[in-house]
């Protein structure tokens, strides 16, 4: 009797949602590529957007199965739409192939699952079942910002979002501020790109002037852009990231 599949944590192109696409084998190694063509059994945020990343795998490295044929399955609207590291979903049920001998792989519309996406109760389920997990190489868009804004990459931290209304927003930009200049800690979180304008605004509005602020756009595609300057200095600049690509944001010293 065969033994139990693999959970393989298989990353996607940052360029989910954007109007251009970089080539699939400029982001993704071949390595990465073939054991997502070989899949016939996944855990995802979205099936169309699966089959759609599905689809240009197929287009270099042909995929073992039709795409119709692949086992899709969804998480729930609640877990990738709030995420799911905080427990109250039960993921084992979504893992019951594995336990057949099949491996499986586990996406999330962009980047790394269970990185700033939702995936971890997957993973924590597959842990907790003694299966074996398995991360892909492949674009993770933290890391790469950090990489390439100069700000301390030997301790750093992702919040992930930050409140939406102005009030909260602005007290959260201080807070994170302060623990940047106490612990010299660059703090990393994005935005929904079309509210990429208003936290731009908010930043430039509370941050000291001395504060280095970086942002990261369009990561992996031909247009993408990292800067990093002080906060008095980006407010005689005009303009700020755009509304409809991914950013990632840094705050430190």
């Amino acid at each position: 009797m065969a033994g139990p599949g693999t959970l393989y944590l298989v990353p996607a192109p940052l360029d989910f949602g954007c109007t251009e696409q970089a080539p699939i084998t400029q982001v993704m190694p071949a390595g990465t590529l073939e054991v997502a063509a070989r899949l016939s059994h996944w855990i995802c945020e979205n099936a169309k957007s699966t089959r759609a990343y599905l689809k240009r795998v197929g287009e270099v490295q042909p995929l073992t199965q039709a795409l119709q044929s692949l086992s899709l399955q969804e998480l729930p609207r609640d877990v990738h739409k709030k995420g799911d590291h905080a427990g109250g979903f039960d993921a084992k049920p979504l893992l019951a192939p594995a336990l057949d001998g099949h491996d499986i792989g586990l996406v999330s519309e962009a980047g790394m699952p269970a990185i700033a996406d939702p995936g971890s109760s997957v993973v924590r389920a597959a842990h907790e079942l003694g299966l074996r997990v398995v991360p892909l190489v492949g674009p993770v868009s933290l890391v790469l910002a950090l990489a390439a804004a100069g700000l301390n990459g030997q301790n750093f931290a992702f919040v992930g979002y930050l409140p939406q209304q102005p009030g909260p927003r602005a007290q959260r930009i201080r807070e994170l501020e302060a623990l940047a200049l106490r612990s010299g800690q660059t703090q990393l979180f994005i935005e929904t790109p079309y509210r990429n304008a208003a936290l731009w605004q908010s930043l430039l509005e509370t941050l000291r002037p001395g504060t280095r602020l970086a942002v990261a756009t369009g990561l992996t595609l031909p247009h993408a852009q990292v800067a990093c300057r002080t906060a008095a200095q980006w407010k005689q600049k005009a303009g700020g990231p755009p509304s409809d690509t991914p950013a990632v944001f840094l705050i430190g010293v």
